[in-house]
């Protein structure tokens, strides 16, 4: 019942916004009554501060499983932002809940974004430690990730909900890797 009210709350708010998200919107698309809410979420506001962070931990599996096994990291890190498009395609929902919830939602966002950051800097510390990686130390580390979480941010509202494969946008996110970072 709970993860129905999850997904139900999902589809909501990715078509009509967190504000136009009620309990008894959210109730009646998950096909339960009010009551049954409370059973699992004490708020509205509760159950959407779980909402961004269970759907970028979602993201974030997605993406793993389809690039956990390729080398070495520039290529890894390629077919990452091409997941992470592949992502958007089959949750076009997702950038509505993202972009709303810095406002809606902002625990959940400060979550999220910790909840991304952080192993997408190990990730690349591993790969500076390899030497695959130009030498950057961990505080540059740090914004590095950020650059390139914004990068996808940006691009993903330009070309994300594009359902063609643009490949200008792979193209130069591999050059700017192979060039700058890698």
């Amino acid at each position: 019942m709970r993860k129905r009210l999850f997904d139900a709350a999902a589809r909501i708010v990715g078509e009509l916004g967190y504000a136009e998200a009620s309990i008894a919107r959210i109730t009646m698309a998950a096909g339960v009554a009010q009551g049954t809410f409370y059973k699992h979420f004490p708020s509205r506001q509760a159950l959407l501060d779980e909402l961004l962070p269970a759907l970028g931990e979602e993201m974030v599996h997605f993406i793993q499983d389809r690039t956990a096994a390729i080398r070495p990291e520039l290529a890894r890190e390629i077919a990452r932002f091409r997941a992470f498009f592949d992502y958007l395609r089959d949750n076009p929902d997702f950038l509505r809940i993202l972009n709303e919830a810095e406002f809606a939602a902002p625990d959940a966002f400060r979550r999220h974004i910790a909840n991304m950051a952080g192993p997408f800097q190990r990730i690349l510390s591993k790969a500076r430690d390899r030497s695959e990686l130009a030498d950057f130390s961990e505080a540059e580390l740090e914004v590095v990730v950020h650059m390139l979480m914004g990068a996808r941010s940006y691009l993903s509202q330009r070309y994300g909900a594009a359902q063609s494969d643009d490949a200008a946008v792979f193209s130069a996110y591999a050059k700017l890797l192979k060039r700058g970072l890698f």
